[in-house]
């Protein structure tokens, strides 16, 4: 219920922070019915550094990526059950979630202890399909029948309060405890919009006929689910209509991805009779008792535009048109755990037309995932015993040192900062704190309670609980030993109000670490992912936050001035970048710059700092990065182990929406636009100046 700024790595949906991998794509969104019998095939063992993924054929100072993951690309096409298909991220995915399905599997036949127990019978009631279908709508009747009491527009808080309680999907907004972004030692209460159903706002505001006719679509769609439901199909196209009514309203009062990447554009201090004043229509009142959350007499009000657009929803839409929006919420929110009828019905709309998966996802996997997102540090306690020895977290913290001393020697390096600056980064450098593979402290799950025959229960008392968790910090001490992602999670991330690293047990293996590799190759690989969540703590959001995860300018004017000259270079630079071509009438889809400008930011600084420690290293070796193993030098091996990590195919369809909602370039940017920005790829490869590759002027940050 925390609402981090998002700064994360990597190509899933995952929570939190500043990350490595992408947070588009909605597990639920693309989960629907599967066999559920299938038992999974083992995975494969992955390389760190494959010869045979290369494209030999290709000039890697004319496009690096095609020369690294060429033949990779082409040999590995997205399976169906996929949209988008990675050679590092994926492939280890697949690994863990099969390790982590052996032990949920184990713990639904045979627990050894309450806790297997409890997650077992998680995993067993989600795998329950036969009790799905027996059950049909029932588990999701109360909510409806709550909705139902709905007479007056202005009862809405009434309504929405009681859901809420319940752990109903149903929602108008979010709500919930952070971090204050100008006080980090201090928990706020913050509500934030949401409400949408469709990835972005633009699918509901853009004017072009691609999204015009997504919007004709999902229309269809819901109409059609409504009908599963029970209603008649003039009644179900009137409540699609509502629907659909309602949330362009709210699309047209919230802000844009991009806007919101600036951290002032979301804090907004209100006295609470100051909201309440700002939207007489809503009940906040009634909504705060029935989420039991203590007295708060201030909170952030992210995005006020939007509330007050809610407000005038309140007065003008009648209290029919709300209770479609519920139900809508409401079996939306459930589908994938419906009868099969709303599965494939959901998978039609959400998986196949707008990401262009062909078949869901084996019910295994769907079930393991909603497991360790709901009991994930109950499950990653036993997980991290028999996948992440001690001796793995040593040399993780043995590689976090070089790259802060490298970080540290770039910061006093940097041509274009003035010391006063410096000697604040500095600072800001030294205070980072290092997560590595798993909590110190186990969270404690005795108060959920799991049933082995009531999926969706099971479902909403885990969204209680978590709510309860993060409601339970307001007015409390910020425990900065807290994890926003679970053990056996592949991705990595920086929070800028801890002013913290965290890197999961799921990330700290092949292909990005291999104790038996060579140094280049990992520093390729998970030095450049250490560097990335460092830089994101120097890139144009974190920036603006101090050592101590404050909101606050540390830079001098003169500085700032600087820095931003320099992000606009690589604005203008991934602008110009296609994440799809243009094919069938649809034109090209390009890159947002400004949207993507954090990840850019963390990808070219890390692979700069990445590969000083890599020089630091082999110096302490006394070898050189002209060294050759296997026909390349050590510095040829170091960008070849940097580019596979990204090699990816994608549909166009799931490219397209990436491309609008997801702050990450694509595998072939990331990789291309970091280099060119590197004279030191140019040199390794003996590219000559002006190359595409090598160009005579590039941009750089950090």
């Amino acid at each position: 219920m925390t609402f981090p700024r998002p700064n994360i790595l990597a190509l899933g949906a995952f929570a939190a922070a500043a990350c490595l991998l992408s947070p588009a794509l909605s597990a639920q969104h693309l989960a629907a019915a599967a066999d559920s019998s299938a038992s999974p095939a083992p995975p494969a063992a992955i390389h760190s550094f494959d010869e045979t993924a290369m494209d030999k054929t290709a000039d890697p100072c004319t496009d690096f990526y095609q020369y690294a993951c060429g033949n990779w690309v082409k040999n590995n096409p997205i399976p169906s059950d996929q949209v988008r298909w990675a050679r590092s991220f994926s492939l280890l995915h697949e690994r863990n979630q099969y390790l982590l399905w052996q032990d949920l599997d184990a713990a639904a036949k045979d627990p050894k202890t309450p806790l297997e127990k409890k997650y077992g019978d998680y995993y067993a009631a989600c795998m329950n399909t036969d009790l799905v279908e027996q059950k049909g709508i029932s588990p999701i009747e109360p909510a409806l029948r709550q909705i139902g009491t709905l007479s007056d527009s202005r009862q809405l808080a009434n309504v929405i309060a009681e859901l809420s309680a319940e752990g109903s999907p149903a929602r108008l907004f979010r709500f919930g405890i952070t971090q204050d972004d100008k006080d980090s030692s201090q928990q706020i209460a913050e509500t934030f919009q949401a409400g949408l159903t469709l990835p972005d706002r633009d699918y509901y505001l853009s004017p072009a006929k691609h999204f015009q006719e997504i919007r004709d679509q999902y229309v269809t769609h819901v109409t059609r689910m409504f009908t599963l439901a029970g209603d008649t199909p003039d009644k179900a196209a009137k409540e699609a209509a509502s629907v659909m009514e309602i949330e362009t309203a709210l699309a047209k009062g919230s802000m844009s991805r991009t806007d919101m990447r600036q951290p002032t554009n979301v804090y907004h201090i209100y006295k609470v009779a100051d909201l309440e004043s700002m939207t007489p229509n809503f009940n906040w009142p009634v909504y705060w008792k029935a989420v039991q959350v203590g007295h708060f007499d201030t909170l952030n009000v992210a995005t006020p535009d939007f509330f007050k657009t809610m407000n005038g929803l309140i007065a003008s839409e009648p209290a029919s048109a709300w209770q479609s929006y519920l139900r809508w919420q409401t079996i939306h929110g459930a589908a994938s755990n419906l009868p099969k009828a709303f599965f494939d019905e959901n998978f039609n709309f959400f998986g196949k037309t707008l990401a262009g998966q062909q078949v869901p996802q084996p019910r295994w996997k769907q079930c393991s995932a909603m497991t360790d997102r709901a009991l994930g540090e109950a499950v990653g306690q036993d997980w991290v015993k028999q996948n992440f020895p001690p001796q793995a977290k040593a040399s993780m913290d043995q590689l976090v040192a070089a790259l802060e001393k490298a970080l540290g020697q770039d910061i006093r390096t940097l041509p274009w900062m003035t010391d006063d600056t410096k000697k604040a980064a500095e600072e800001k450098l030294d205070l980072i704190r290092n997560k590595i593979g798993y909590p110190e402290k186990w969270r404690d799950y005795s108060a959920l309670t799991v049933q082995r025959d009531d999926l969706i229960g099971n479902l909403d008392r885990a969204v209680v609980f978590e709510r309860n968790h993060d409601l339970s910090k307001l007015g409390k001490p910020v425990d900065e030993k807290e994890w926003g992602m679970s053990p056996p999670t592949v991705n990595a991330y920086y929070d800028p109000s801890m002013n913290d690293i965290n890197f999961p047990a799921g990330i700290l293996q092949p292909p990005f670490f291999d104790a038996s590799i060579d140094p280049a190759v990992n520093f390729g690989g998970i030095g450049v992912v250490i560097g990335h969540e460092m830089t994101h703590g120097f890139d144009d959001e974190g920036s603006q936050f101090d050592g101590h995860g404050n909101l606050r300018e540390w830079q001098t004017p003169a500085d700032r001035k600087a820095f931003t000259e320099r992000t606009d270079c690589e604005v203008n630079e991934y602008n110009g970048f296609e994440a799809s071509p243009a094919h069938d009438a649809l034109p090209a889809q390009h890159l947002n710059g400004k949207l993507t400008l954090g990840e850019n930011t963390a990808d070219n600084g890390g692979l700069r700092i990445a590969y000083l420690a890599l020089l630091d290293t082999l110096a302490a070796e006394h070898k050189s990065v002209e060294d050759k193993i296997g026909g390349y030098t050590e510095a040829q091996r170091f960008f070849l182990g940097f580019a596979q990590v990204w090699c990816q195919n994608q549909t166009d369809q799931s490219a397209r929406q990436s491309a609008l909602v997801d702050p990450h370039s694509p595998g072939q940017w990331r990789t291309n636009g970091s280099v060119q920005n590197f004279d030191e790829f140019g040199k390794a490869f003996g590219c000559k100046k002006g190359a595409p590759m090598y160009p005579v002027k590039a941009c750089r940050v950090w």
